[in-house]
């Protein structure tokens, strides 16, 4: 038997809490494997043999300790803007449609994602299978296949999980059972309240309430927690504080960034801020450029709104800048579109590597990389192999520019401004603690980083545990 983890809303915690039963199932012996037939997301993964599904899922999978698999997300749709989306189809960039003409397609791809779910089930026994957004979109019903579509063909029990942070938790669940299909509404099972804050004993009688409204037991309630695994997609962004750390880095908040993943683990040890094109630039000690769906459009608005400026002005400051994929390709002098990125021309990039990046092919590279540091300058001394994944369209010509890593990117003769294709740069505690400490070196402080916590599954699924009458969820898997 499988479940199936469905929310009241976009942005409950639904891929928080099935990290967190992938965990506990398999710290009881039950083989299992995360799934979410249709997702949409800019923070992708590179599975081992070069497909492209959610982040979440892949971080679910190791929760489950599992490797990730194309079959978990077997549709991941990335906006592009405009009302379009590139669909990937198992791991493959099928084709970009837009959203008016995607729901004409849906009947054939719950074909597909039933078909990677069998897949799934025939190696691991189970499933925790999370929906998308809100279950009760009345207007989607008919064609639905991340929740109802899903739960229909499925028939597994649900779970519902519902926001008590954003108030009005009573009308998120009692609404959302009332208004799912007749068919659906008996296979929800068991309700959980997420994101509390305060003292729960507080709430006691809010859960009974809910169960006297819905006929359905809420099992549990999940008191807020900062669990350190990666954010599933952009909206999380605006949840992100800054600490008080003494070194303070910019990441350039793109309208289309992707993969910021990339930078939470140095979230850990400096006060990282996500700041939006347009904000001034001075006071930060490093500035990185991330990855973006739409290269030249955001390399558009980083010119316009002035931040390309502040960011030349930085380097002349000798303010380290790291440019990452799509972030890479502005920092060159100038990008060749023959018409698969946006349309035909030559574009003014930020002018700061002698480099060249050409849109050629609509080819998207997906691979998983491991690379030498070429060891050049005072951050890239430090750290000597790093393991990521590359995630683009177009090719960036280096010249005579010396290679940040064996065979790709690229570092000035200071050491002080890196361009690279390589994702997960920081997501190696290592290299992320390294990092800041060169800019604390640089800067003249000192700070005494945080050491590494315990893995963060297991500290998620002890708190889930803790907080969740999860004897009532293992019947689900007998």
């Amino acid at each position: 038997m499988s479940v199936m983890v469905l929310g009241t809303a976009s942005h409950v915690g639904k891929s928080t809490i099935v990290a967190g039963l992938c965990r506990i199932l398999r710290r009881r012996g039950i083989s299992n494997a995360p799934f979410k037939s249709q997702n949409m997301s800019l923070n992708s993964w590179v599975t081992g043999d070069g497909g492209e599904i959610g982040i979440a899922q892949a971080m679910q999978a190791k929760a489950a300790g599992i490797p990730p698999s194309v079959e978990m997300n077997p549709i991941l749709l990335k906006p592009k803007g405009d009302q379009t989306s590139q669909v990937v189809l198992l791991g493959r960039p099928f084709h970009d449609v837009h959203v008016g003409d995607y729901y004409k397609e849906t009947e054939n791809l719950l074909t597909v994602a039933l078909k990677a779910a069998d897949t799934l089930m025939d190696q691991y026994g189970a499933l925790v299978v999370e929906g998308a957004g809100g279950a009760a979109e009345v207007n989607l019903f008919d064609r639905d296949i991340a929740n109802i579509g899903l739960a229909r063909a499925l028939r597994f029990p649900i779970i519902l999980i519902a926001d008590i942070e954003r108030g009005g938790v009573f009308a998120q669940v009692y609404g959302t059972i009332s208004l799912l299909p007749d068919d659906i509404r008996p296979l929800v099972k068991a309700v959980i309240v997420n994101k509390f804050r305060g003292d729960s004993s507080l709430f006691s009688d809010g859960m009974k309430i809910l169960e006297d409204l819905t006929g359905v037991p809420a099992i549990g309630l999940v008191p807020v927690t900062d669990v350190d695994i990666p954010s599933e997609d952009s909206l999380s962004i605006g949840d992100k504080i800054a600490g008080n750390a003494p070194v303070r880095i910019a990441v350039i908040h793109l309208p289309r960034i992707s993969n910021f993943t990339d930078y939470e683990v140095l979230e850990r040890y400096a006060s990282v801020s996500y700041v939006k094109p347009g904000t001034p630039l001075s006071g930060f000690d490093a500035i990185i450029l991330p990855g973006t769906k739409n290269t030249i459009e955001d390399l558009e608005e980083v010119i316009s709104t002035g931040t390309g400026d502040e960011i030349r002005k930085a380097r002349d400051s000798g303010i380290p800048i790291i440019g990452i994929c799509g972030g890479y390709q502005m920092l060159c002098e100038k990008i060749i579109d023959s018409g698969t990125e946006l349309k035909e021309g030559k574009y003014q990039g930020l002018g700061l590597i002698p480099c060249t990046t050409t849109f050629s092919s609509n080819k998207k590279i997906t691979t998983r990389v491991t690379r030498i540091s070429s060891g050049h300058g005072p951050f890239l001394g430090r750290i000597k192999s790093v393991s990521g994944y590359e995630i683009h369209t177009g090719t960036t010509s280096r010249g005579d520019a010396k290679e940040a890593f064996s065979g790709e990117g690229v570092v000035s003769e200071d050491g002080l401004l890196i361009g690279t294709y390589m994702h997960g740069l920081f997501t190696s505690p290592d290299i992320a603690a390294a990092f800041v400490t060169f800019l604390c070196d640089l800067k003249g402080v000192s700070w005494t980083l945080p050491e590494p916590g315990r893995d963060p599954f297991d500290a998620l699924a002890d708190h889930i545990e803790a907080h969740v009458k999860i004897e009532e969820i293992l019947p689900f898997f007998s």
